[in-house]
């Protein structure tokens, strides 16, 4: 539990440092963007700053030289005054002096309208200053506006980034105190584990001495004893036994029992396939039933009506070479004799397959001449023709192959094992080819049966032949088709299996060798089985495995219900010779009855003697068994003594005293002894089942151990990633606290900039509000 509480704070953790990580790279990227916004700001700013330092020199050298033009304009007025009251004095002064205020008014009026145009120059290129500055200050307000927003919410994730921060250092440090507790009990632990470890070491050395001197002697007795080693010589390593490979086995046992399926499915088609087209040869171009059909046709289906002969064997050649792949022998192409038999069987069917096809050939070409035959039809049997003669090929290529696959059991030196593979291949490539040529017959003969239903002379036959031969040739696709794929799919499976030989040896050097390797098998194998003697007191192993799990999570374990078993067979001996004990004792107190009876006779007389001659022999131990079922019936008459509880039959009323009561006595002793009986078994039944009980627990206790034992190496497993983990926490925390003074760092940077930014518009404002009254008061 507290591994997997651990490994689930551990994904927990992982989870936020993969979040926090993720939140970090957007921070980081939010602080780069304000950090080029931040820099543009201040590169605009500092362009502003020098275009507001110009304006303000030209407006300083305006104001200068408006300054000195109002001097001047001042002293040609005192000028002028003075000599408009001297005019008055002299007319030839005043004439003078009027040419000369004429002259210096001229010039004076050509001065002050050079400097209007420059003022009003001035003044234009200040309103459109003052403009830019207007608008240039309201872009810097939104802007400011904006960083503020940005500035805000960066804080904001910046002051819930530190709180989980907070939040999870604090849960890391309450399970750091729980680590450091489990620590140092696991350190306890792994100092009994080193002392342990060093106990191990030594026996581990002491069984590696022992082991090295072990090896020197049987090394040395190999040496002496060993007269040769058979493996080095080929002739010899071929004798030997190859390493048994029971899963192969079971699996090539399968695979040969699918291809046997296969096989049957291929030989059923193939012989519907062949009787239907004996039928159809006899119904058409000519019916056979009311007209002579050409000796071609006569021939082509007499040899048809021979096709089982050669067509049955091959299922039973396969059938041969299934039962010869055993669980027991070594299935290699060498020891597969049975495969020499289907490929003779396959080249007997090649044979008839080419006495055949000359007539096939040739009716088809009979069948095109008749006058029923349109040309669509001639096509479709052209079709056909090229078709068979392509199958005929097909079915050589696939004899030729087998025939190979079947040198190594004859002749070794015919096939080479580098070969397997190219063989296997193209194997598999002529059964595609196969598929493919059935699906083109199914094709062509589909349109040809399509056809000839449109035939006038068509008959119900002719139709119902023809669909069987259509079924025929598509159960023969399917079967190709499956036997392709089959062959395909388990390609390396052939090649890898059917290759393998003696340890050391490339392959088998002939039959021979390979039969005398199977014989040296079969011996060696009874000679295992003659050793192994049969225990007394053992589960078969197969039966152990089975029930191997009822074993060990079930109460009622198998060898509790033998102990049953036998404990019962004990009581039935038991209670048989008490059962012959008490019989003796009954025959003892027959005869003693009898002699009472004897005795009683001798006394009473009368209608009383008749009685007890009547109930003097006692039935034997059946009727007893049924008088007493009988009064069990009837009703009964309770009498109590000193013995037990008695019961008295009402219809046996005339019968003795004496005689009634001691039936009634044996009836409840042998009561009380069934009844005795059955608490008996019943007891021994519960002390059998709670000493299965008991095995049952022990060995439950055994597995419990084992797992603690597990479970102890997972805890020290999840130990070390714990303390993997708490490094890694430590260090993503230091990470994470420098980018944060970091980032704190920058911000208080970047608000020292907005604020200085701030400052210098406010001077700006200013700056531009006091020439703007400036330039209004001039």
């Amino acid at each position: 539990m507290a591994a997997a509480e651990l490994q689930g704070k551990y994904q927990k953790l992982a989870q936020e440092y993969s979040k926090l990580r993720a939140q970090n790279q957007v921070l980081k990227k939010g602080v780069v963007d304000e950090q080029a916004n931040s820099a543009s700001l201040k590169e605009q700013l500092k362009m502003k700053d020098q275009s507001l330092r110009k304006l303000q020199q030209e407006m300083d050298s305006l104001t200068f030289r408006n300054q000195q033009l109002a001097k001047r304009v001042e002293l040609l007025q005192d000028e002028l005054a003075l000599s408009e009251a001297r005019g008055k004095k002299n007319k030839k002064s005043v004439e003078s002096s009027s040419q000369l205020s004429q002259e210096q008014k001229s010039v004076f009026n050509e001065d002050l309208q050079k400097k209007i145009e420059e003022n009003e120059r001035l003044h234009i290129l200040f309103f459109e200053a003052d403009e830019q500055h207007k608008r240039l200050e309201a872009e810097l307000r939104s802007r400011l506006e904006v960083l503020e927003t940005d500035a805000a919410q960066h804080q904001a994730v910046v002051d819930s980034l530190t709180k989980k921060y907070t939040e999870t250092i604090e849960k890391l440090q309450n399970d750091k105190a729980k680590l450091e507790i489990k620590s140092q009990t696991l350190e306890r632990e792994a100092k009994d584990c080193r002392l342990r470890t060093e106990e191990c070491q030594q026996q581990l050395k002491n069984l590696q001495a022992a082991l090295g001197s072990r090896l020197e002697e049987s090394l040395c007795i190999i040496n002496e004893k060993v007269p040769f080693n058979d493996t080095r010589s080929s002739r010899y390593n071929a004798l030997n036994v190859p390493l048994h490979n029971r899963r192969n086995q079971l699996k090539l046992r399968d695979l040969a029992g699918q291809a046997m399926a296969f096989v049957q499915e291929l030989v059923t088609a193939l012989l519907n396939f062949h009787t239907y087209t004996e039928q159809k040869v006899q119904i058409f171009p000519v019916d056979s039933a009311t007209d002579i059909i050409s000796p071609l046709n006569q021939k082509f289906s007499q040899y048809l009506h021979e096709n089982a002969s050669y067509v049955r064997p091959l299922e039973e050649g396969m059938l041969h070479l299934f039962e010869s792949i055993t669980e027991d022998t070594v299935t290699v192409l060498e020891t597969t004799v049975k495969l020499k038999a289907f490929s003779e069987h396959l080249a007997s069917y090649l044979g008839f397959l080419r006495k055949i096809l000359p007539y096939q050939l040739k009716s088809l070409e009979e069948e095109c001449e008749s006058s029923l035959c349109t040309a669509a039809l001639r096509a479709r049997n052209m079709e056909l023709h090229r078709d068979m003669k392509r199958l005929t090929a097909v079915f050589e290529k696939l004899h030729t192959y087998v025939s190979l696959l079947a040198l190594p059991s004859t002749r070794p030196e015919g096939l080479l094992r580098t070969n397997y593979n190219f063989v296997f291949t193209n194997i598999a490539a002529s059964l595609h080819g196969f598929h493919d040529i059935l699906k083109d017959i199914s094709k062509h003969y589909s349109q040809k049966a399509a056809l000839e239903q449109e035939v006038p002379t068509a008959t119900q036959k002719l139709i119902t032949t023809n669909d069987c031969i259509l079924s025929s040739v598509a159960a023969l696709t399917n079967g190709a088709g499956k036997m392709a794929s089959f062959f395909s799919n388990n390609l390396d499976h052939f090649t890898t299996s059917l290759s393998y030989g003696p340890k050391g040896g490339a392959e088998f050097i002939s039959p021979l060798s390979a039969e005398c390797m199977l014989q040296y098998k079969k011996k060696a194998a009874a000679y295992m089985k003659s050793l192994k003697k049969p225990c007394a007191d053992s589960v078969p192993y197969e039966e152990a495995l089975a029930n191997r799990r009822v074993l060990l999570s079930s109460t009622e374990s198998r060898e509790g219900l033998a102990q049953q078993v036998q404990q019962s067979l004990e009581k039935i001996a038991k209670l048989e010779q008490e059962k012959e004990h008490w019989m003796l004792e009954a025959q003892l107190a027959k005869i003693k009855l009898e002699k009472e009876n004897q005795k009683l006779k001798n006394s009473l007389s009368g209608h009383l003697t008749e009685t007890i001659q009547e109930h003097s022999v006692l039935p034997n131990i059946a009727e007893q068994k049924k008088e007493t079922t009988e009064k069990g019936l009837r009703e009964p008459i309770k009498s109590t003594s000193l013995i037990g509880m008695l019961t008295v039959t009402t219809d046996n009323e005339k019968a003795p005293d004496a005689e009634s009561r001691e039936d009634l006595i044996k009836t409840h002793y042998m009561a009380r002894i069934a009844e005795l009986t059955s608490h008996l078994q019943l007891a021994d039944s519960k002390s059998v089942h709670f000493h299965a009980e008991c095995r049952a627990l022990a060995k439950r206790l055994s597995l419990a151990e084992k797992s603690k034992e597990s479970l102890t190496e997972e805890l020290k497993l999840a130990s070390q990633n714990i303390t993997r983990l708490q490094d890694e926490l430590m260090t993503t925390k230091r990470s994470y606290e420098d980018q944060l003074s970091m980032m704190s760092d920058h911000l208080c940077s970047m608000n020292e900039t907005l604020t200085k930014q701030r400052e210098e518009i406010d001077t700006l404002k200013m700056t531009s509000k006091g020439n703007s009254k400036k330039s209004k008061n001039r």
